[in-house]
């Protein structure tokens, strides 16, 4: 799992079976950049459009067999090809980041979810049809995988998202912060460096135990698939449970001391990436 920088992506790592690591990072390159484009650097909204439109017009070209001049869609474009990958997908990772660019605030668990199915999931269903291995069943549990990704990403970086550009992004559903009596303000103050009260914690163990349950579901594809491509799949969920258990560890004060994977850590992923657990479900 890359911890630096676009966390949800496993980034052609020492695991992965040396012919897909070119590949892996070929989609990456792509995956990165237009991340960028939605939130990195002084560009104005329009600008970062503009980028992420310029991306939309190669995947077009691509389509149409005409040809691509950006060195990012030059490494892309024999991936796709050699490995049938559809277009759709990374048209859905560009449309999330385009969301990025306009939309700050969510209002339920069911429109953040949507926001996931766009912005990790495509990821993870890239890598099975890189892999070979695009069951309908594996699918969903990569889903799974991909969107608690995605949350967990969200719940370890509330402060940093809520103070970033000029409003700032609170991924937090807005009808559980209603519901757990948080405001806008409650996480403003908290991401300035004061304690978090207690609504707030409890608003994020809720959140929390829901990445949790939903890692769970999809874990079972790490032990179903073969080889060291299952096993990378295994050492992705457990990086996403350690950060959960480390929110925990922290009482859900993630403003004040960010979780996040440490050296001190790999000995216990790699356990728990080589030992199945008797509930294969958990």
């Amino acid at each position: 799992m890359a911890v630096d920088h676009y966390e949800n992506f496993p980034v052609a790592s020492i695991l992965l079976p040396a012919p897909l690591r070119e590949p892996v990072a070929a989609i990456y390159g792509f995956a990165r950049s237009a991340d960028d484009f939605a939130d990195e650097g002084d560009l104005s909204p329009q600008q970062r459009r503009a980028l992420l439109a310029g991306y939309q017009a190669e995947l077009d070209a691509i389509e149409r067999g005409e040809p691509t001049r950006h060195p990012i869609f030059e490494r892309l474009r024999p991936v796709i090809a050699n490995y049938r990958l559809p277009l759709q997908l990374f048209r859905d990772l560009l449309d999330a980041f385009m969301q990025d660019v306009g939309q700050d605030r969510y209002s339920d668990f069911a429109e953040l979810m949507d926001y996931c199915r766009r912005s990790a999931d495509p990821v993870g269903r890239l890598l099975l049809h890189l892999f070979g291995h695009a069951t309908a069943e594996n699918l969903s549990r990569s889903d799974a995988i991909c969107s608690a990704l995605q949350l967990i990403n969200h719940w370890q970086d509330v402060a940093i998202d809520a103070v970033k550009g000029r409003q700032g992004r609170i991924y937090l559903p807005q009808d559980d912060m209603v519901r757990f009596g948080v405001s806008d303000d409650d996480i403003l103050h908290a991401a300035s460096g004061t304690v978090p009260g207690q609504p707030l914690r409890a608003l994020l163990c809720f959140q929390v135990a829901r990445a949790r349950t939903l890692m769970h579901s999809g874990a079972p594809l790490g032990w179903d698939l073969p080889g060291r491509i299952g096993l990378e799949i295994r050492a992705i969920v457990a990086g996403g449970l350690r950060i959960l258990d480390k929110i925990e560890a922290v009482d859900y004060d993630i403003f004040n001391r960010r979780p996040k994977l440490q050296s001190s850590d790999w000995p216990l992923l790699l356990l728990r990436s080589l030992v199945r657990p008797l509930d294969s479900n958990r």
